[in-house]
Order: C-alpha cells, then sequence, then structure tokens
C-alpha cells in the first residue's frame, strides 16, 4: 500500500476459535518487538474492546475515539469520516474501540456494494469509510500494523472490513465446522476480490483512497488443540491431518496436498490454548505472556507463561518474515 501501513484481519466464518485472544495478544507481541500497532475492534460484539479495557474505560471514552463515530457522517448523509483518535494501550500499542451500532451499517454497505459497479460516487465513499478511518487513524499515530478484528459471518460489514486488508490470517480449530467454514471463506474471499478489483476502476473520485483488495492468505494458526505428551489428543488428530489438504483446496485453490501440518508453510503456528492462563490474564488485563507471579503465575503457570511468551515471539517473527515488516530504524 502507498501508505506503507500494513492492514492484518484474521477471519474464520466459523466462531469460538479463539480468534479476539489471537489478535488481542499478537497486536501486544508487535508492539513488543518494535512495532507500533493499531488494533481496530470492527465486530459488533466488541469483544476485542473488552479485552483491552475496562467497562469504566469504553463508558468514558471520548467519541472522537470510536471507530463508529467517526464514519457515521457518511452513512447520515450528513458529510465525510473524521480522523478517529485511537486510545493508547501502552508506547507503540493503541485500539479504535468497537461499537455495538456498527451492525446498524449492514443495510447501506450492502446496497452500495453493486452500485459501486455503477461508477456511483456515493458508494465509494461508503465502502471505503471505514477503510479511511482505520487509515487516517493509523497515520497520525505512525503505525506500522493495522490489526483487524471482525465477527465470524460473511456480511457485508466484514467484506468491507477485508477487503481494506493485505493479509487474512485463518485461525483454525481442529474440528468438523472450523474445516466446514473453510468451504464458505476461499470462494467468497476471491469473488470479492474480484468485484472490488473491476468496481474499483470505476470510481469517479480518483484522490479518494480506495482499499486495494489484495487480501492474500497469509495462512492459518491452529487454535486450541489439547496435548499429551506433547502430542494432540486422538479426538484432535484426524482433525488436524485434514487441515493442510482442505486449506489448500479450499483457499489457495490447489488439489491434492498430501502435506502434513509440521511441514505446511502456510501452517504458520499450532497454539496451545493456556485454558487454565486465560481467566487470570482477563482478571488483570494482561496478555497471558506477560503475567507475573504477583499476578498469581507461579509453579507450572510460570512455565506455561514462558511457553505463551515463546509461541507468540516465534510466530510474530515468522509474520514480519512473510510480511517483509521492517522497523524505522532498520
Amino acid at each position: 500500500m502507498g501508505s506503507g501501513i500494513t492492514f492484518l484481519t484474521l477471519f474464520n466464518n466459523k466462531g469460538g476459535v479463539g480468534k479476539t485472544t489471537l489478535v488481542y495478544h499478537l497486536a501486544w507481541m508487535f508492539s513488543m518487538q518494535g512495532y507500533a500497532v493499531l488494533a481496530a475492534d470492527l465486530d459488533p460484539q466488541c469483544n476485542l474492546t473488552a479485552s483491552f479495557l475496562t467497562e469504566e474505560q469504553i463508558e468514558n471514552a471520548p467519541k472522537k475515539s470510536n471507530i463508529y463515530e467517526a464514519v457515521y457522517p457518511i452513512f447520515a448523509g450528513t458529510g465525510d469520516i473524521t480522523t478517529p483518535t485511537p486510545l493508547k494501550i501502552q508506547t507503540r500499542l493503541a485500539i479504535l474501540p468497537g461499537d455495538l451500532r456498527l451492525s446498524l451499517v449492514e443495510d447501506e454497505l450492502s446496497l452500495s456494494w453493486p452500485r459501486a459497479g455503477n461508477g456511483e460516487e456515493r458508494s465509494f465513499r461508503v465502502l471505503s469509510a471505514c477503510y479511511r478511518a482505520l487509515l487516517s487513524a493509523a497515520e497520525n499515530m505512525g503505525a506500522d500494523l493495522v490489526l483487524i478484528d471482525v465477527g465470524p459471518n460473511l456480511g457485508a460489514l466484514n467484506r468491507t472490513s477485508i477487503i481494506a486488508s493485505d493479509y487474512v490470517i485463518t485461525p483454525l480449530a481442529p474440528d468438523m465446522y472450523s474445516l466446514q467454514g473453510l468451504d464458505n471463506i476461499g470462494p467468497t474471499l476471491r469473488q470479492w476480490r474480484t468485484i472490488w478489483s473491476r468496481n474499483k476502476e470505476n470510481c469517479p473520485l480518483k484522490d479518494l483512497p480506495l482499499p486495494q483488495g489484495k487480501m492474500e492468505p497469509l495462512g492459518y494458526i491452529v487454535m486450541q488443540h489439547s496435548e499429551r505428551t506433547g502430542r494432540p489428543t486422538q479426538s484432535y488428530h484426524k482433525w488436524i491431518d485434514r487441515i493442510p489438504a482442505v486449506f489448500h483446496e479450499k483457499i489457495l485453490e490447489e488439489q491434492n496436498c498430501s502435506l502434513s501440518v509440521d511441514a505446511d508453510k502456510f501452517c504458520l503456528a499450532r497454539l496451545k490454548h493456556y485454558r487454565s492462563l486465560m481467566p487470570m490474564a482477563m482478571e488483570v488485563q494482561k496478555p497471558i505472556f506477560n503475567l507475573t507471579s504477583a499476578d498469581g503465575a507461579f509453579g507450572s503457570h510460570a512455565q506455561a507463561v514462558v511457553n505463551c511468551r515463546d509461541d507468540f515471539t516465534k510466530l510474530v517473527q515468522k509474520l514480519v518474515m512473510r510480511i517483509g515488516l521492517s522497523l524505522d530504524n532498520e
């Protein structure tokens, strides 16, 4: 992208795979490794917002920090977007809080999608509203990366969010329904990419920043597997074995993949659920890998914290290489 800011969305049509938890921890780890990160909550359920902020912080957040308030003038027909001001979490990490009212823009986004094919000016303003709000906020804070959290559906709001993405990562649980979600994701993303690539060429507003619609599949992350002696339990093993073939067929349109998960370069990581540490982390509003003995992480929990930190450090380093991110001082 011309801005030099990378947009990355984590998405699966199947809910309950740990997507928001993953976005939260990735945002922290990228920032801890020196990258300026804007976490954007475009899921009207606002779970990412609740991970970063207390209820009091959410209630007292200024309107200018709210993504819905930033795009509201477009949908109300009263003006253009405003630039939201993200809430600072720490030096290199900020969040644009979500809003339940984002669900109200679905109809307008849905109507604008086909109208853009006819070159209608307002439709391009509507379809690019979320992207332009995120871009302006990211530019103002000097972000290297925008991490976007979306809901588990193929609706118009998600379409608008995902076409803003340079890359898409698919979190997967090793179960039947998670893999079935790939049946929907692959063809849908290809359709969105094709239609948007064609339609944006018809935009009459040549100076309007538009999402590029790249949406390159970066890979998948296997989440929430149970382990015994370092290997997945038998109940999950058959689904893990099927992941590479299904991902390559449905997402990459590559047939007859016989790779194992461990040999597949598109498997970005296999992450434990760390179930016992999650309530502790939520209580103190920290990522698991930042828990200390003062938070109650001692004994076996302390080792799990170290393991979690190692897992996410390796994952972020791999993503940095795949995406081609670089620090300003490099």
